[in-house]
């Protein structure tokens, strides 16, 4: 009976790890997207158009 509960137990533990990971994994994301938005941005204002555009991939070249 013992090792079922200490089965339950390490099963919650590894439960608890991936959340916290997860939880990691997705502030990461939030402050990639931010960065790339502020990149963008700053690329947009130094060829003169607006962040708008500059994110508008159908107009590049094609």
């Amino acid at each position: 009976m013992s090792w079922i509960i200490a089965a339950v137990g390490l099963a919650f533990a590894g439960l608890v790890v991936l959340a916290v990971l997860s939880l990691r994994v997705l502030v990461a994301a939030r402050a990639l997207g931010r960065e790339l938005a502020r990149t963008r941005a700053r690329l947009a204002a130094q060829n003169g158009r607006t962040p708008r555009e500059a994110s508008d991939i159908s107009g590049a070249g094609g």
